[in-house]
């Protein structure tokens, strides 16, 4: 990652309701949790700088997508206001109560995470606050 060999770290946002991933790997819709603990595992297990982590998960993603200026690449006046507030150096372990999502399939559980989400502002609403999902 460090050398230029990865453009951008994303997830894919499609929880599986539990019924539908506890069945045979073959018929199961693959896939696993990411979006609450993609930023912890990328911060903790990638060797990237925190500085490396944020392009690869915000604006190189933004611009691969041909998002516009307005949508992704810059904080200015008059821009859609799609912010992430962070706090890179907090350490913490996810457990099944905090995940809000369909499913609970995710290898990272119990495991040291650093780089916690404390606030999301998405077109200008904030959707978390204090790592509560707010909307």
């Amino acid at each position: 990652m460090q050398d230029g060999t990865i453009d951008a770290i994303a997830t894919d946002h499609a929880p599986h309701a539990a019924h539908l991933k506890d069945q045979d790997l073959l018929a199961a819709p693959p896939g696993m949790l990411g979006l609450q603990s993609a930023l912890g595992v990328a911060l903790k297990y990638s060797g990237c700088s925190v500085q490396r982590v944020i392009e690869l998960m915000s604006w190189a993603p933004a611009r691969i997508a041909g998002l516009t200026a307005r949508q992704g690449n810059a904080v200015a006046a008059g821009n859609i206001a799609n912010l992430v507030v962070f706090n890179p150096a907090a350490e913490w372990e996810q457990s099944l109560e905090q995940i809000v999502s369909k499913s609970q399939n995710t290898p990272y559980l119990g495991l040291p995470l650093q780089g916690q989400v404390q606030c999301v502002v998405r077109d200008g609403q904030v959707i978390v606050e204090a790592g509560v999902i707010t909307k």
